[in-house]
């Protein structure tokens, strides 16, 4: 054993295994040792128990299908494993916190007569032009958002625009919005 490899903990010694020769005995080992761990950090920062299980379940793939990533002359196999879970934990928060479209309120119990279908039309057809006078890029990203039920993260990736602009275009798109429809209530 080298200098180096006194320095190297077990679990990166272990990554290092599952990187190089797919070893599912280390992945095995990693995951029993991270698993309870990683789900007590996520609940300690709020999440539920079962949404920190998806977290731990969703990091433990990553760490599976990403280890040829890994580099451990940058950082021990923990740092890089907590690094993951911080980001999915973030992305779960921004899911769930984002934005939604107020929802409209059941105005029917029954089927709705033709002054309900005309009142519902005429909103949709306000809401349709309002959303054209958003310029392009806001309305692109607004649809993507709440049509194509798109994360902020996953706009970003599929257009290549930074975080910060997604997030600027639908804040200042949905104060427009707001605006334009604002006697619509």
């Amino acid at each position: 054993m080298s200098e180096d490899d006194s320095k190297i903990s077990d679990q990166t010694k272990q990554l290092l295994a599952v990187r190089d020769q797919r070893d599912k005995v280390a992945f095995a080992a990693l995951f029993d040792y991270f698993a309870p761990r990683l789900k007590g950090v996520m609940m300690r920062s709020g999440c539920s128990s079962a949404q920190a299980e998806e977290v731990v379940q969703d990091v433990m793939l990553t760490v599976w299908r990403k280890a040829s990533q890994f580099d451990p002359h940058r950082a021990q196999a923990s740092a890089w494993i907590y690094q993951i879970g911080r980001n999915r934990h973030i992305d779960m928060l921004r899911k769930t916190n984002r934005p939604q479209p107020e929802e409209l309120e059941s105005m029917f119990e029954v089927e709705p007569d033709a002054t309900q279908i005309l009142a519902l039309q005429q909103e949709a057809g306000q809401l349709k032009a309002a959303i054209q006078t958003l310029s392009h890029d806001q309305r692109d990203v607004i649809e993507r958002a709440y049509l194509g039920e798109l994360s902020h993260q996953e706009i970003s990736t599929q257009t290549g625009l930074p975080l910060g602009t997604i997030k600027s275009r639908i804040r200042l798109g949905l104060e427009r919005l707001r605006h334009e429809l604002k006697g619509l209530r």
